[in-house]
């Protein structure tokens, strides 16, 4: 019973991480989408990660190991995308200024 739970954890977890991530990806957007999730995520993996090693459980380590991975990609693209949007946003900016002054 405690393996299944772990398994079913793991599953769970590593389904919701990856399809958020891949949906970010694939939107080429992080709209709505907290850089907090990722973090917290990628803080759980490496306890996990941790207590997996200590264990030596070596399928909770691949796993765990992959979602810090997997958390390390999502809260780059989410700050790639806030980059992007803050470089579109002052670039309107200046562009409305500059009709305003011409």
């Amino acid at each position: 019973m405690t393996e299944a739970i772990g398994w079913i954890s793991s599953l769970i977890l590593v389904l919701t991480i990856g399809k958020q991530v891949y949906k970010q990806w694939q939107e080429g957007s992080s709209e709505g989408v907290s850089k907090w999730l990722f973090i917290g995520q990628m803080a759980a993996s490496i306890g996990f990660l941790t207590y997996s090693i200590l264990v030596w459980n070596p399928v909770f380590v691949a796993t765990n190991a992959l979602m810090v991975v997997n958390g390390l990609i999502g809260l780059a693209i989410v700050l790639r995308h806030r980059r992007h949007a803050g470089k579109e946003k002052n670039q309107k900016a200046e562009s409305a200024l500059e009709a305003e002054q011409a």
